[in-house]
């Protein structure tokens, strides 16, 4: 094992996901530990929070950082739109709200909320068609933890 494995392996991550909507997200997670597992990192270096929804997941990632010595969190969820502007307010807020705490805690959080329009556009983006954007959520954090370390970031 080469010295850049070792070190992913010893990386500390967690997945913050939403219950809301859990026919996608359950699929979004499953695709999220199989991508960090894939690459190395050990199940038990894997973290899992769940949050009743989308908009609850910007201060679970938070206390997360505050209280848990991990290198970098994926945040997945699923938001689908409906009749009102509820998706519009909850979707904008979710994605401000992981933007704020990741320049905050100055680690990464990886976006996986799934902004779609309908139920058969979620699925589709959790395996069924489209790949499975939990495991791309997972492999961008990888991805930029592996860039800082390049950099010298700490």
């Amino acid at each position: 094992m080469n010295q850049m494995e070792n070190k992913t392996e010893e990386k500390q991550i967690a997945i913050v996901a939403a219950r809301f909507n859990s026919q996608i997200t359950d699929q979004l997670v499953k695709g999220a530990i199989d991508l960090l597992s894939r690459n190395g990192i050990k199940k038990s270096n894997i973290h899992l929070f769940w949050v009743p929804g989308a908009f609850e997941i910007p201060l679970m990632c938070q206390k997360v950082f505050h209280n848990k010595n991990v290198d970098g969190i994926v945040a997945l969820g699923a938001i689908i739109r409906g009749e009102t502007p509820h998706f519009d307010f909850v979707a904008g807020e979710c994605t401000k709200g992981i933007m704020n705490v990741s320049l905050a805690a100055d680690k990464p959080v990886s976006f996986g909320v799934l902004t779609t329009d309908t139920v058969e556009q979620a699925l589709n983006r959790a395996g069924l068609k489209y790949g499975n954007k939990g495991e791309d959520a997972a492999s961008a954090l990888l991805f930029q933890l592996k860039v800082f370390e390049e950099a010298g970031f700490k």
